[in-house]
């Protein structure tokens, strides 16, 4: 290093200058300033026994080598990493996206980072993305599971380490840990309620895979609906289906050809429903007087098309927030763990032209 002869401001400048090609630490900041490491940690922690003219010294210089806080060496000291896992299976819908900004906004606050990983509905991207959150030191995980899986043990990895893991959405009970659903079964129940009140008696059903539990929920609502109104069960007019929009434009048509087709369908998420609509049109049927449809989940775009789209609406910002308010708790407990819980929330019929 040059012996520089300088004074004042101008000697802090030069040495900042020196050392600003590397990644700023504690110890450069108290070298520039002439003070002691400790001083300037307990500074930059905002420690009560720091003067407050060191501490703005410390704060401005800080500021001004860029220095972030090393997060490695914190987490050795402490097992954490203050980082959360998400994983969700899809980004095509509004859902995931919605569901991940709630959840972030709660653990943001709480002073944790977010790591999100995107299945595509695949099983073994499911998998590789848990040994990969797993070799990042992952706090706790929030999950909602690809169609595909049915095999859970990637999950149970972390139960065995001791990191709290939460599902959100596509639930899993055979497994322990907190959960966040909405009342899949009452939605159903209540919007095939509706379509019979409306006169229809020939209900389709476009249900999704029956290795996701809400498929299977909505499938019983929509049945339990049917027997209410003592109205027979065809188990021609159910079809699951794989979620993928070009199955469900096939589908649609393959129930519009039948010998007696429906007079109305309902279906298992609203991306399905508006395609739904389409074929419908296409066809030459008048919608909802030939054909009515509803959907589940009240996705913006069902406000949007013509006519407007009958959903079940269910509180998506508010499913991230309770599923990070819920891995909270359990990371709060430490070796403790709190008992899990199950949150079910609430879900409301949204009666718009596609029914009525």
């Amino acid at each position: 290093m040059r012996t520089l002869f300088l004074s004042g401001k101008a000697f802090i400048q030069e040495k900042y200058y020196i050392v600003k090609n590397h990644q700023a630490t504690i110890v450069d900041i108290a070298r520039t300033l002439n003070l002691s490491k400790s001083t300037v940690s307990r500074a930059l922690t905002g420690h009560p026994n720091v003067k407050a003219g060191t501490r703005e010294k410390v704060l401005e210089m800080a500021a001004q080598m860029d220095y972030q806080r090393n997060q490695l060496a914190i987490s050795l000291l402490t097992n954490r990493t203050q980082t959360v896992g998400i994983i969700v299976p899809e980004f095509l819908s509004f859902f995931f996206p919605k569901v991940i900004i709630g959840a972030q906004n709660v653990l943001a606050e709480a002073g944790y980072n977010v790591v999100i990983c995107h299945s595509n509905e695949s099983y073994e991207t499911e998998v590789a993305n848990t040994k990969a959150l797993l070799a990042s030191r992952v706090d706790g995980l929030l999950v909602s599971h690809t169609k595909e899986t049915r095999n859970f043990d990637h999950f149970r990895v972390f139960e065995r380490k001791g990191i709290p893991v939460v599902f959100f959405n596509r639930i899993v009970e055979e497994l322990g840990g907190s959960k966040v659903a909405v009342d899949d079964y009452g939605g159903a129940f209540r919007a095939v309620g509706h379509l019979i009140q409306t006169g229809k008696r020939r209900i389709a059903h476009l249900a999704g895979p029956d290795s996701i539990q809400n498929s299977r929920n909505r499938l019983n609502g929509y049945l339990d609906a049917l027997r209410r109104y003592d109205i027979p069960v065809d188990p021609a007019l159910i079809i699951s289906y794989d979620l993928t929009l070009d199955k469900a434009n096939i589908y649609v048509n393959h129930l519009l050809n039948l010998p007696q087709p429906p007079d109305a369908l309902f279906a298992i998420n609203d991306p399905t429903a508006i395609e739904a609509l389409k074929v419908i049109k296409s066809r030459g049927l008048r919608i909802p007087q030939d054909v009515a449809v509803v959907g589940f989940s009240d996705d913006p775009v069902s406000a949007l098309i013509e006519p407007g789209l009958t959903t079940v609406a269910q509180p998506v910002d508010e499913i991230g927030r309770q599923a990070a308010a819920l891995l909270l708790k359990q990371l709060a407990a430490d070796d403790e763990r709190p008992e899990a819980e199950t949150v079910v929330l609430e879900t409301r019929l949204i009666v718009r032209g596609s029914t009525v």
